[in-house]
């Protein structure tokens, strides 16, 4: 019997109390659901050690090592994606016999499969909001020179934003990085995630989870546009007047309200500098969620920070605090308005969302009530009402751990082991 190895950058004794000397298949199922149904390459499992839940992947042991390297890569240059907590090799039998690698990765805390956002959310427009993170996810692997080879809504979670979604890559098995992507690795990636998508919501229409009449295929073709439109968005040429400078900031500010900030700007004229152009060389996603930060702490989502930083300006205005430093009024905001709505959450209830999205949800529901009502609606009475009426009807989204197909109960380690 070969020896067990575990390569990790912390790793956690605990792993060693799983049945390794088992396929992933085979492990009993009084702690293991059964297989689960779905088109994934590999046997997938979850457990739960050390108070943290863990996706295993059972693979060969290159591609397991290959893809537990990338996705490091890939957390340096802050892209969101799965982080990767073990390579488990030298597997085999009792009998000798040899097994493949598992791959441990930590499951993304507050994440969706697509499977679960549609059974979850309204349908209406519930595709588009996906494929609008997946755009954006797409745009920022292929700005770094990323070539996903494997791009779908399978291997894809999701996590709420403010109304929207952000999409984060789970499986980079086929992937690989180089220094520039060319406009062919670019089509490629794209014409596979159209392919993909395509497919997969024909098999949830089969499975009576979408809209059976809906066209799945302009769905796809939607995709390709909204990648289309973004990237021209960040890396188009833009051609004008010398005496028209002022575009540069507006070019700028224009990549700023799409959550990009622009680390590098080309610019150069023509013989007689009379016409300017500006392309954007270096641009980085995250630009309110980097402000948001910056002013207070609070780690969120681009489009909760926009929405976080919206209410944050609307404070200044509303307290005329317009002249005095931003920071200060950024203290003042948090200890005032964000930390007592976000400290009402009930204990019992904080793994329903994360506090940046119900402080989003908070807003929206203080101003629905305050619609219906046709007078300003308090927040301590917004997040009651919230609290009774939506909050404890949602499920928990903190560790939700489910495939493609179906929930999985999830294998805790037993007490004092």
């Amino acid at each position: 019997m070969t020896p067990l190895e575990i390569t990790a950058s912390r790793a956690d004794p605990a792993l060693l109390d799983l049945p390794w000397e088992r396929p992933l298949e085979d492990w009993p199922e009084d702690i293991l659901a059964a297989l689960p149904r779905g088109i994934s390459r590999h046997v997938v499992r979850f457990v739960r050690i050390s108070g943290r839940v863990l996706a295993l992947k059972e693979i060969e042991h290159a591609l397991a090592r290959r893809e537990y390297d990338m996705l490091q890569v890939l957390g340096r240059l802050g892209i969101p994606a799965v982080v990767p907590f073990a390579v488990i090799s030298g597997r085999s039998t009792p009998e000798g016999t040899p097994l493949d690698a598992v791959l441990v990765t930590r499951h993304l805390q507050f994440s969706l499969p697509y499977r679960a956002v549609f059974s979850q959310v309204s349908q209406a427009g519930t595709a588009h909001r996906l494929l609008d993170a997946l755009a954006v996810l797409l745009v920022r692997l292929h700005l770094e020179g990323f070539f996903w080879g494997d791009v779908s809504l399978s291997n894809t979670l999701f996590r709420r934003d403010a109304g929207a979604f952000a999409a984060y890559i789970v499986d980079v098995e086929t992937g690989s990085l180089h220094e520039q992507l060319t406009d062919g690795q670019r089509a490629y990636d794209l014409d596979l995630a159209r392919t993909n998508i395509i497919g997969e919501l024909m098999d949830l229409q089969a499975g009576e989870q979408f809209d059976p009449e809906a066209d799945v295929v302009e769905v796809g073709d939607d995709l390709v546009r909204r990648y289309n439109d973004l990237w021209d968005a960040l890396t188009s040429q833009e051609r004008f007047s010398a005496d028209e400078r002022w575009r540069v900031a507006a070019r700028i500010e224009r990549l700023n309200s799409l959550g990009f900030d622009v680390g590098e700007l080309e610019m150069t004229t023509d013989l007689d500098g009379t016409t300017l152009s500006i392309r954007p060389k270096v641009v980085d996603a995250g630009h309110h969620a980097r402000r948001l930060m910056r002013l207070t702490g609070i780690d969120a989502q681009e489009n909760q920070a926009r929405r976080l930083l919206n209410d944050l300006d609307s404070y200044r205005a509303a307290t005329e605090q317009q002249e005095e430093e931003e920071e200060f009024v950024a203290h003042e905001w948090l200890q005032r308005v964000y930390e007592p709505v976000v400290r009402a959450i009930p204990r019992q209830m904080r793994s329903k969302l994360e506090p940046p999205e119900f402080f989003h949800e908070v807003l929206e529901h203080k101003w629905f009530l305050s619609e219906r009502m046709g007078t300003d609606v308090s927040f301590e009475d917004a997040i009651r009402d919230y609290i009774d009426t939506v909050l404890a009807n949602r499920p928990d989204e903190k560790s939700l751990v489910t495939t493609e197909t179906s929930a999985l109960p999830i294998f805790t380690q037993p007490e004092g082991t």
